[in-house]
């Protein structure tokens, strides 16, 4: 099975690219690391309880509040979501303590994205697919290019067209925060 990496900063446009090639001619499947990394933090996950363990002495606003009328939907027995801008907040820029923070996330999330990446490939190879596309902004940091047969690169040459994607898809992010996060791609 030829795995295909596809890889790129920051609102770069992968997400148009994977769109493309999930649609008819090609109708790859799309492994997103970005979804699976939602994914292993959900509340009542290993990956939540985690960052609950690290964070939530230190970010008070580290789970979102619910109206008190979703109380039950929002708890299911599992817990509050996480507030992402918050998180983000603490782990995205240049001093030492969030880049410190970052590892310690990046510790816990990159693991358990892993472990759903390989279950989904398994599955995809044993229902005889020929290919596979590996969403994963962080192909070449995490060393996971070297499963690929091919790799695209997704890139924008003007970086003012890269941050106004970015403020247009977040709009909670000011224009530091923005910058913070297309620099810290590389972390």
């Amino acid at each position: 099975m030829l795995l295909i990496g596809l890889t790129g900063s920051i609102a770069t446009g992968k997400s148009t690219v994977s769109h493309l090639l999930s649609r008819p001619p090609y109708s790859l499947p799309i492994i997103d690391a970005d979804l699976l990394a939602r994914k292993v933090v959900e509340p009542g996950t290993p990956g939540y309880a985690a960052i609950l363990d690290h964070f939530q002495s230190t970010t008070p606003d580290l789970l979102l509040p619910a109206p008190s009328a979703d109380l039950d939907k929002a708890l299911n027995g599992k817990g509050w979501p996480l507030n992402r801008p918050a998180l983000g907040r603490r782990v995205f820029g240049d001093s030492p303590d969030r880049k410190r923070d970052r590892q310690v996330l990046n510790g816990i999330v990159h693991p358990a994205v892993r472990r759903e990446m390989y279950k989904a490939l398994l599955s995809y190879y044993v229902r005889g697919h020929w290919a596979v596309v590996l969403d994963i902004p962080l192909l070449f940091e995490s060393g996971l290019d070297v499963l690929c047969g091919v790799v695209v690169v997704v890139a924008v040459s003007d970086p003012d067209i890269q941050m106004k994607r970015l403020r247009e898809r977040d709009p909670h992010l000011s224009a530091q925060e923005a910058e913070d996060r297309v620099r810290s791609q590389g972390d």
